[in-house]
């Protein structure tokens, strides 16, 4: 795949995770569309490979962190909050075992 495409491959996928991400949060939806359309544009006119390299990484592991870390949370008082966190990133809740489980026949 060539640079350009790589390059807005990583743009794409910034904003799509950014409208998982911030989903309901107008506030929060437009800081990140400012943010990522304003580090692309200072950058437009990068001509070095190798910079640009490093940028498509940062990019992309800005996006990994984005999708697997941010939970929203919401005020709901002065001492409370309401966390809505994302189907994907809830994990099943199976409680640890040191003895491994014997199969039932």
């Amino acid at each position: 795949m060539g640079t350009r495409l790589k390059v807005l491959s990583v743009f794409k996928a910034l904003h799509r995770t950014r409208m998982a991400v911030f989903k309901d949060d107008g506030r929060a939806l437009t800081a990140a569309r400012l943010k990522i359309n304003e580090e692309f544009r200072q950058n437009k006119n990068e001509t070095s490979e190798e910079n640009i390299r490093k940028m498509i990484k940062m990019g992309s592991d800005v996006e990994v962190v984005l999708r697997e870390s941010v939970i929203q949370a919401e005020h709901q008082g002065e001492n409370r909050l309401l966390l809505r966190p994302r189907e994907s990133l809830l994990l099943e809740n199976v409680p640890y075992c040191d003895q491994p489980r014997k199969k039932k026949l």
